[in-house]
């Protein structure tokens, strides 16, 4: 009797169709899950621009509510890396599926709340500060999340292909805007301004119910990743104190401080746009230019959907040529977009208006898709978590959650959006000199060898 094969990646080939199954459905899992996470996370942004400066911040003036509003959404940013840090440390010691489950439960659970929140009118200023509290709340499970989601899918997949499974949490991204857009257009199409106003918007924080089914499938029938589960057999098996890193975060900032720094740097320029095309110009073309505000989330809604294929396609391709240069070309493309990016958008033309998110938002997935793969590929197993999600939430708290804020001031004490244009140029000059010092960690020596992992043996 003939025995099975067994294929470069160590799986026989009688396991590799039930292997093949069961991954095709932890893709559709992690899909899932990050866009409803994001969904959850971005909800926020919308109602920051659009609802909680009447609601919350009732006594201010427009511009000084769309400042507080947005700098409770900042808030979220500024608990991410706390949450990665937690999420690190717990992920790199005990596994990559308890962090996640934890995190979808948490954010599902604080999205829910604020959809209960009574408004400033009914409790004052308590209203505000448990807002902010809820915020925060979401930051820590949104920062814990990402490097989980992306491990559990990446360790599990073909060497070969984890660019193009990293991307089914980052597309995540996108999709979580388009559901976000999708309630809002939908909440304001069916009840008038002024029931939207003050009750229509807690339907879609309500909505976020529907996260706890997919937490339950991730817990019963998701198994963590084979690289973590090896890890572990390995300290059950030979010495334990040169396997366990006690310690996963502080040891990955010991020893791979420059790649974090640098890793945060890859992010800037996908960060800076994409939220400024989510809440920063939504705010403005809604308030500073008078444009119609469904207008501008339908437009949201559907640069995102473009969004979501070049997401795709970006991390199916640095399974081909490598991760750095489609993070390159993106990032360059940005830098040179930055100004005809607004150029377009103070026309208030919707048409033009359309033509600067949608390219914009092509130029950003083109760097974000390879990113999941890229970023784990960057550390060992033992600190990938710490590290990846390091530097991811580190980005979300220096440049994410900032810039709608820092547009919004700018515009204010400027009158114009040129410096706006400059930051956003500036971060996308970032990305490149990021993506141009780290080292390929796909490379075609790698690519041509069938038996080769691309990963930390190729990034040092």
């Amino acid at each position: 009797m003939t025995s099975p094969s067994v294929s470069p990646t160590g799986i026989t080939t009688a396991g590799t169709s039930h292997h093949t199954r069961a991954h095709r459905k932890l893709l559709a899992a992690g899909l899932i899950d990050s866009s409803i996470e994001w969904y959850d996370f971005f909800l926020y942004g919308t109602a920051a621009a659009l609802v909680f400066p009447h609601v919350f911040f009732p006594d201010s003036s427009p511009l000084m509510g769309t400042l507080l509003s947005f700098s409770t959404f900042w808030a979220g940013f500024v608990a991410r890396p706390l949450g990665g840090l937690v999420a690190g440390h717990f992920g790199d010691r005990y596994g990559r599926k308890p962090v996640v489950v934890v995190c979808l439960l948490l954010m599902g659970l604080a999205t829910f709340l604020i959809g209960c929140l009574p408004s400033a009118a009914a409790i004052g200023v308590l209203a505000p500060i448990l807002l902010v509290t809820l915020r925060f709340l979401q930051g820590l499970a949104c920062g814990g999340q990402w490097g989980g989601i992306v491990l559990l899918l990446t360790e599990s997949a073909d060497p070969k292909r984890r660019g193009f499974a990293g991307t089914f949490g980052q597309m995540g991204v996108p999709c979580g805007v388009i559901l976000g857009n999708v309630a809002f257009l939908t909440a304001t199409a069916a009840m008038s301004n002024e029931v939207f106003l003050d009750w229509g918007w807690r339907i879609p924080f309500l909505a976020s119910a529907a996260l706890f089914p997919v937490v339950l499938y991730i817990q019963t029938k998701v198994e963590d990743t084979p690289e973590f589960r090896e890890l572990q057999a390995e300290v059950a098996a030979k010495r334990p104190e040169q396997q366990v890193v006690q310690a996963p975060l502080a040891e990955a900032i010991r020893t791979h401080w420059r790649k974090i720094l640098l890793g945060c740097g890859l992010l800037a320029a996908t960060n800076s746009l994409f939220y400024i095309s989510i809440a920063g110009v939504l705010s403005y073309g809604t308030t500073e230019l008078g444009m119609d505000r469904n207008s501008i989330l339908a437009i949201s809604l559907a640069s995102s959907l473009v969004g979501l294929g070049f997401i795709l396609w970006s991390g199916w391709i640095s399974d081909r040529i490598g991760r750095r240069p489609m993070i390159m070309i993106g990032a360059a493309a940005l830098v040179l977009w930055a100004f005809p990016y607004f150029w377009l958008v103070n026309t208030a033309n919707l048409a033009l208006f359309a033509v600067a998110v949608t390219v914009g938002s092509i130029f950003q997935s083109m760097t974000y898709g390879p990113l999941a793969a890229y970023l784990g590929e960057l550390f060992e197993p033992n600190v990938r978590l710490s590290g990846a999600s390091l530097a991811y939430q580190l980005a979300a708290v220096t440049v994410s959650g900032g810039t709608p804020f820092i547009m919004t001031a700018l515009i204010a004490n400027t009158g114009t959006t040129t410096l706006v244009s400059v930051f956003v140029a500036l971060m996308g000059a970032l990305t490149l000199f990021s993506a141009w010092v780290l080292k390929e960690t796909n490379p075609a020596e790698v690519r041509r060898d069938p038996k080769a992992v691309p990963g930390i043996a190729h990034a040092r």
